[in-house]
């Protein structure tokens, strides 16, 4: 499910913007200001963020130098200021679009898409390690040319975590992504499926797998 990041101090924006993404089917949080920005970012997992310029604390520019050092993340910005200016120096700086208010919550659900659809397009579709390939829309794993025994949630688990390569993460975090929010388990699960994949990808690859102690596992290509 695509999770949004709306950050703007005004908050009938943030409730405007919630409503119709909820009506999309997207998941959105709300921020107030960068520095709240940031520390979301950090400790989630968004698909997009849409960014004011004119916030307390850390204004829209800074905020999206930090994010783009951050995390590989599209932004969309939001802002009353329409001097070219300012469009031209957002977009230097690494911004996928850049919406004029006042603006139509629908045109705002169109860019959205629009700029998902161009970045996910990009991403790759083939992880190559020397010999151990992971085609991501086959769902199917290999090593040297032979394909591995994996089960459904074996190879979604792999694929989460080659998606999110050198980031470290949670236990709750996997079990939300893999196992999604109707899971009735616990973090043993994961622990289970871990050593299961270990175990396919042998000793050749299996330290790819690194564990982040108190926290939960990382992928190290």
């Amino acid at each position: 499910m695509v999770k949004i990041l709306i950050v703007d101090d005004e908050i009938k924006i943030r409730e405007v913007v919630k409503e119709y993404a909820d009506s999309k089917g997207y998941l959105c949080d709300g921020a107030s200001d960068g520095l709240e920005a940031l520390k979301m970012i950090e400790d989630g997992d968004y698909d997009i963020v849409l960014l004011d310029i004119m916030m307390p604390n850390l204004d829209g520019f800074t905020a999206l130098r930090k994010i783009k050092a951050l995390k590989d993340i599209p932004v969309i910005m939001l802002s009353a200021r329409q001097e070219e200016s300012d469009k031209l120096f957002s977009f230097e700086n690494g911004v996928d679009d850049y919406v004029t208010k006042p603006f139509s919550p629908n045109e705002l659900m169109a860019r959205i898409k629009a700029v998902l659809d161009r970045t996910r397009a990009k991403e790759p579709k083939v992880v190559r390690i020397d010999d151990l390939v992971i085609d991501i829309d086959a769902r199917k794993v290999m090593i040297e040319d032979e394909v591995l025994n994996l089960t459904p949630k074996e190879i979604d688990l792999l694929i989460y975590l080659v998606t999110h390569q050198n980031m470290a993460l949670s236990r709750e975090k996997l079990l939300d992504a893999v196992w999604d929010y109707d899971f009735y388990g616990d973090d043993r699960t994961v622990d289970t499926h871990i050593k299961m994949l270990r175990h396919h990808l042998g000793e050749k690859y299996r330290d790819h797998i690194v564990t982040v102690r108190g926290m939960g596992y990382r992928f190290e290509a």
